[in-house]
């Protein structure tokens, strides 16, 4: 294939319409499974409404002396445990509208809740509850019947059977005939023709009990604070192979207290639009596909305020130049 090709593909699918993305890709990629795929992510989701009243306590994962810090010096404490909890500024609407398919979603009951309410979480919970996003999504899957999205549920905080129970029922009642059982072949032209709409995974050994409950999907986290780092731990990871189903390289940074308290002015943000030019440089030099150094979901941070998700988007034309000819048929 000729540069000019190339060059044009690239251009094409940069420019893809980000809230219809895949009901947009070339034909060439309606048969390659979703799993070999570049899928933009967004890593813990829901962090756009952390619950800012006092009344709020800080989640059970954090040290104990933040949450005693946080007890006794609340004004003093929140400030900082805001600017670096919060990941995603944009709702989920808007997080599906710039083009994110994958929701790491991270699940919580809060203590001393006498109601089966869910919400989720991150430093602190959040003031919208699992079934209200859910519903979002939803609603907004009524209007892009072409586009799917990959569902994370995982990191359950509080949860009992019985929570664990009524949320599964709460998925399958809400996204009923959209959710593609683990048994078909995940295409773009296959689920199409079906009407699936959303795979969920669940972090839980309940999901053996539901053929239409994905299992866990692993993520890569290199836990680092520092874009450098980051990347040679994913060339590492890289060097022993891919899994053979989906899986998340997830380039969000990870903050220490002694990065916290060495930058008292910064947030998370900061952190992450400063690291932003190197990570997508790197993400540029990789590709999608079956083959061991093969990268499928990248999910980040802030997905809505930098180039991530077309740069993500625009690695599917490495797949492009493999296919040949291909039926433009979609099915129903």
């Amino acid at each position: 294939m000729s540069s000019e090709v190339v060059s044009e593909v690239q251009v094409s699918l940069k420019e893809l319409p980000m809230d219809s993305w895949m009901d947009h890709l070339p034909c060439a990629l309606w048969d390659v499974p979703l799993r070999n795929l570049a899928i933009p992510g967004s890593h813990n989701a829901i962090t756009y409404c952390l619950d800012r009243s006092d009344g709020s306590p800080v989640d059970l994962t954090q040290p104990d002396l933040l949450q005693k810090l946080d007890k006794y010096m609340k004004p003093l404490i929140r400030p900082f445990v805001y600017k670096w909890a919060v990941t995603q500024e944009a709702t989920v609407k808007e997080q599906l509208d710039c083009g994110v398919r994958y929701l790491d979603l991270r699940i919580a009951h809060r203590p001393n809740d006498t109601s089966t309410d869910l919400y989720f979480y991150h430093g602190v919970y959040t003031t919208l509850t699992v079934e209200t996003v859910l519903q979002e999504i939803r609603s907004w899957l009524d209007v892009h019947s072409r586009e799917v999205v990959l569902l994370s549920f995982s990191h359950f905080l509080g949860l009992n059977q019985d929570l664990h129970t009524g949320l599964i029922s709460t998925i399958r009642t809400i996204f009923n005939a959209r959710l593609c059982p683990t048994t078909e072949v995940v295409t773009l032209r296959n689920l199409w023709s079906l009407g699936y709409q959303v795979i969920v995974s669940y972090e839980h050994s309940m999901v053996s009990l539901y053929s239409d409950l994905w299992p866990h999907i692993p993520y890569w986290w290199a836990n680092k604070c520092k874009a450098e780092a980051l990347i040679e731990e994913f060339e590492h990871r890289k060097q022993h192979g891919r899994p053979g189903g989906f899986f998340v390289t997830g380039i969000n940074l990870t903050e220490d207290l002694k990065y916290i308290c060495s930058h008292p002015t910064e947030s998370l943000k900061d952190l992450v639009m400063s690291t932003y030019p190197a990570l997508l440089s790197w993400v540029r030099g990789q590709s999608p596909g079956s083959e061991s150094h093969s990268l499928n979901i990248i999910a980040g941070d802030f997905v809505s305020e930098s180039h991530f998700v077309p740069t993500v988007i625009a690695l599917n034309q490495h797949l492009v130049h493999c296919t040949g000819p291909c039926d433009v048929s979609r099915g129903n």
